[in-house]
């Protein structure tokens, strides 16, 4: 019978790929000496080839060429007990004032052929059956040396033997002694491996070893796709691509470092390792910006428990020393953008490993001439900064531009896409450069300066800054990409979609279980209550909408509300969440405000003193607020200060923490196991808060949400389009086009206004005077602005808000140079600082009405997990209460009717459809619903009015014709709006399943 089932062929394919197209030879267990843990053969033959100069010194020192042997090999022996296999294959070892390198990797450029030819001659050997010990007879299936110091070893699993990847995991926890010196000493890495599936572990610890994927992902998820071809397996990549020699040897170079653990009381090393999505996105980044050089931008969506630290810290260190071709350096140096205090210390402690040059990684933590004298240093190759530090140092810029930059931006958001990031670009791009940094005399600074007092130059060096720079490339890393960061940052297809460079998506990490399903258990609450009036004589003149405002914010502010929630909230964490993940469960009470968070807080601390529970509470709110004539601030309730916060919360005795706001991104607390949610979610900010619960931690198996106020449903779409990974269409620039003509439409803003504006900004040398002038051509504009009706100064403000943010947006993702957009911009926006706001008034009825009933119900325990993504990241879905169909039948049939009527117009159920959305989508904005609960419809509508050309911008493409007519016809686009208004505000306003009587 054939043996061709059996695993011995699938070593024996593995071991041929390698030896023919894989750079490695084949190894000889004979010359192995388990004692040792090495194989001194190759170790010495490897000396001997590539240090031939200090190998005869150290034979001439020892006397004969036996006792040298004898003296290096236990020399590396002995280092390597103590040093581990890391540091010694990285730094060598010293004997006898000699320096002896046990591996040569790739010198960063070729302009040294000796290293290279050293490089070349490393001995990768790749054993069968190798025996390890001395104590045992078993057998590794494949092992591997590096100059004879093992590297990595593997077990192989054939299915059709009925064993896979798992038993081969088995094997490991079970059959391999972890205090045997070839895994406690030696060998760095251990694969279980079967031809469908791969997983690493870098520390042995008998039964309990843990062992994580090392797979490509499919569809979206865990595994690996089927295999490409009739000879190959779908693990192929793993001997073709990470153990083809330069990649190994790269990987020990570049990637591998050490951490010190404790296990049972003993210290002991363990390697950290990279997931094959960390070494995947890497050498693609580092590849591709070999290829095209700097002025290139990069999107990296990796999922939360991705492991970004480390990635960004291995690219870092990567690009730090990047040379392309021609050897030369690609970067002068890296920039690591990340408001995380703790990134710049293990960036530091991750390149430390590397290399031992002190000041190579340099933090800006001051202030931005600490910034500044690290991006002049030599010295220092990688800099950790924010983003908010380059606009002080923009005027300083001519200092850097002669330099290329890699920056690498930690979480990038919708700030990457505005006026920070543009002053990041003028500080160090070539589009801003002068020369004064090379001018010698103070007469040639002078003539410099004359000479450039030019507006026209001045507008086009705005614009060279605010657009893609050729001597800086951008790294940004997110999990959650809104549009604006895959269009700035990602990558267009033929299909015109905007994609990430890499992915590692959401799906993928749950399902590997680096991450939690968050969705997998959610509970909703519905609130039933009447309302009264406490004197039916007392009874104000005020409209019933802005009645209903006023009933909606008094409800929700109630004492017995706060009651209900805080019996709901502590009795669920004694009964259900307190035993969790060991009895070290922790929980997050997520408020709608300031004010919210204080009453919830003393309504839960009241209820526990009640019952008598031992229930640790904290808060979390930035600021201070007033409330019942009091004034409260985080530090002052919890009496620690709010940097300590994060570590209080870790104790044991601190259970729940009630939020405002502040922990809902950026968080990481493993031990939060469940989310009481008492704010409206929408979309990202739905993502990004519900996410802080998916950690994972020893013992926890699963989280929970008990949500009182979001829609189950929105809540699961707000995810999809994250699950399997997030594109995006691109904006439509002639938008530009038409917010510039409504503007200047509006007849407030004049040609020589704006070029006398100009002028002043483009003077590099200020007169004293320029200040007051240009508030002279800035006030002409604002008396003709106040000239306008009401409608119209909101139709202008609205307008003009949207243009400076589409076009600072804009401006960095297409090449496109109008100087006159330009100068309307910088126009524009000084403009809209000195336009009036309108005076918003508030009806308060506190006092009159009476809350006679209150309950709230359960209305639902869900799975709400997914089970595949969306096609394209979607405008906005709203989580307001939607309109019955006979409602929305009645009310959008009459504005259709009347539009087409008043229009001659021909809209139908398409562009029902279109407007019911741009209401489903402005639903979800908290804050306007709150305004909208606080004012009348009068005043609401001023609130309404900044944001519904953003709502139209963003479903412009799903119905160009519509949204165009809005954007050029102002009369057309005033009905519109005044319509979504109306049920904005009745929306917010409306008591849904409350019963309102005498009101």
């Amino acid at each position: 019978m054939s043996a061709i089932h059996q695993e011995e062929p699938f070593e024996a394919a593995i071991e041929a790929s390698l030896v023919d197209h894989g750079g490695w030879t084949k190894g000889s267990k004979a010359t192995f000496d388990q004692a040792l843990g090495i194989d001194p053969t190759e170790l010495l033959a490897f000396v001997r080839d590539t240090q031939p100069d200090e190998w005869a010194r150290l034979v001439k020192k020892r006397g004969s060429e036996l006792k040298a042997q004898q003296a290096l090999v236990e020399r590396v022996v002995s280092e390597l007990d103590v040093r581990g296999t890391v540091d010694v294959l990285r730094h060598g070892v010293r004997l006898n004032a000699e320096e002896f390198r046990l591996v040569f990797f790739r010198p960063a450029s070729g302009i040294s052929p000796e290293l290279v030819e050293r490089y070349q001659k490393n001995r990768l050997a790749v054993v069968r059956q190798l025996v390890y010990s001395e104590k045992t007879d078993d057998e590794l299936d494949l092992a591997f040396l590096v100059n004879g110091i093992p590297t990595h070893d593997v077990e192989l699993k054939n299915p059709l033997t009925g064993q896979n990847v798992e038993d081969a995991k088995e094997q490991y926890r079970h059959d391999r002694d972890p205090r045997e010196k070839f895994f406690a000493k030696r060998s760095l890495v251990h694969f279980a491996v079967d031809p469908d599936e791969v997983a690493v572990t870098t520390l042995l610890e008998g039964a309990d070893t843990t062992f994580v994927p090392f797979n490509l992902g499919r569809d979206g998820g865990a595994g690996n796709p089927p295999a490409e071809s009739d000879d190959s397996y779908a693990t192929s990549y793993l001997w073709e691509q990470l153990w083809q020699r330069d990649a190994w040897l790269l990987l020990l170079q570049r990637f591998l470092h050490v951490s010190e653990t404790e296990i049972l009381g003993q210290a002991r090393r363990q390697v950290i390792f990279p997931r094959y999505h960390q070494w995947d996105a890497v050498r693609k980044l580092v590849d591709d910006a070999r290829k095209n050089g700097p002025g290139e931008r990069y999107l990296i969506e990796h999922s939360a428990g991705s492991g970004k630290s480390n990635s960004i810290a291995w690219l870092a260190y990567s690009l730090m020393s990047l040379h392309d071709d021609q050897d030369k350096p690609v970067f002068d140096k890296v920039i690591v953008v990340s408001d995380r205090r703790n990134l710049d210390k293990q960036l530091r402690d991750t390149i430390r490993g590397f290399e031992h040059t002190p000041g190579i990684v340099e933090a800006a933590e001051r202030d931005s001439k600490q910034l500044a004298k690290h991006l002049a240093s030599t010295a220092a190759k990688v800099v950790v900064t924010t983003l908010w530090k380059f606009p002080v140092i923009v005027e300083r810029a001519q200092l850097f531009q002669d330099s290329r930059y890699a920056v690498i931006i930690d979480e990038a958001h919708s700030s990457q896409t505005g006026e920070a990031a543009a002053k990041l670009k003028l500080a160090l791009g070539k589009g801003a450069a002068t020369e004064e940094a090379d001018l010698k005399t103070a007469q040639e600074a002078e003539d410099k300066a004359a000479a450039q007092d030019d507006p026209d130059e001045f507008v086009e060096r705005l614009i060279a800054a605010r657009g893609q720079q050729p001597n800086i490339s951008f790294f940004a890393f997110t999990a959650t990409p809104k549009s604006k960061t895959l269009q700035l940052f990602g990558t267009k297809g033929d299909d015109d979609l905007y994609r990430s460079f890499h992915l590692y998506p959401m799906r993928q990490a749950i399902e590997e279980g680096f991450i939690l399903d968050v969705l997998e258990s959610y509970t909703t609450y519905a609130t039933y209550r009447r309302v009264e009036a406490k004197d039916s004589k007392d009874d104000p003149e005020v409209p019933t909408r802005r009645a209903r405002a006023a009933i909606a914010r008094f409800v929700s502010l109630h004492e017995r509300m706060f009651a209900e929630k805080a019996e709901i909230v502590a009795e669920h964490f004694l009964a259900q969440t307190r035993a969790k993940i060991g009895g070290k469960a922790k929980a997050m009470w997520v408020t709608a405000s300031r004010l919210h968070a204080i009453r919830s807080f003393r309504a839960l601390k009241r209820y526990i003193a009640e019952k008598g529970y031992d229930i640790g509470v904290l808060i979390a709110f930035s600021g201070s607020i007033e409330d019942g004539g009091a004034e409260y601030t985080e530090p002052g309730i919890n009496d620690i200060t709010e940097a300590k916060l994060p570590d209080e919360f870790k104790k044991p005795g601190r259970h729940i923490l009630v939020v405002a706001e502040k922990y809902q991104t950026g968080y990481d607390e493993p031990l939060l196991h469940t989310m009481f949610v008492d704010k409206k979610l929408e979309n990202l900010k739905a993502v990004q808060t519900l996410s802080r619960l998916n950690r994972t931690a020893p013992g926890k198996e699963e989280t929970f949400i008990l949500d009182f106020v979001n829609d189950a449903d929105e809540i699961q779409e707000a995810f999809r389009p994250y699950f399997e990974g997030a594109q995006t269409t691109a904006t439509d620039p002639t938008l530009l086009d038409t917010l510039m003509t409504t503007l200047e439409g509006a007849g407030v803003i004049e040609d020589v206004d704006v070029e006398g504006l100009i002028a002043i900004l483009a003077s590099p040398k200020p007169a004293t005077t320029d200040h007051a002038r240009l508030y002279r051509f800035l006030d002409p504009a604002v008396t003709r602005f106040k000239k306008l009706s009401e409608d119209d100064q909101t139709m202008f403000r609205d307008t003009a808000r949207n243009f400076v943010r589409l076009y600072a947006f804009l401006g960095q993702i297409l090449d496109y140079a109008d100087p006159e957009a330009e100068k309307r911009f910088a126009y524009v926006r000084a403009l809209l600082h000195r336009l009036p706001e309108r005076d918003r008034g508030k009806v308060d009825l506190g006092d009159k009405l009476l809350l006679t009933h209150l309950r709230l119900e359960k209305t639902g325990d869900r799975n709400l997990s997914l089970t595949e993504g969306g096609d394209e990241l979607p405008g906005y879905r709203g989580t307001g209460r939607k309109l019955s169909p006979e409602e929305e039948q009645d009310r959008l049939s009459a504005l259709i009717k009347d539009l087409n009527d008043r229009f001659g117009t021909n809209l139908g159920k398409a562009d029902q459809l279109s407007l019911q959305g741009i209401v489903e989508d402005m639903s979800g904005d908290q804050d306007l619903a709150e305004t909208a609960r606080a004012n009348n419809e009068e005043n609401f509508r001023f609130a309404f009015a900044k944001k519904f050309e953003p709502a139209v911008l963003d479903r412009f493409e799903a119905n160009e014709e519509l949204f165009g007519k809005i954007f050029s016809d102002a009369e057309f686009k005033d009905r519109i709006a005044k319509w979504v208004a109306r049920e904005l505000f009745d929306r917010a306003n409306d008591p849904g399943p409350d019963v309102i009587a005498g009101a």
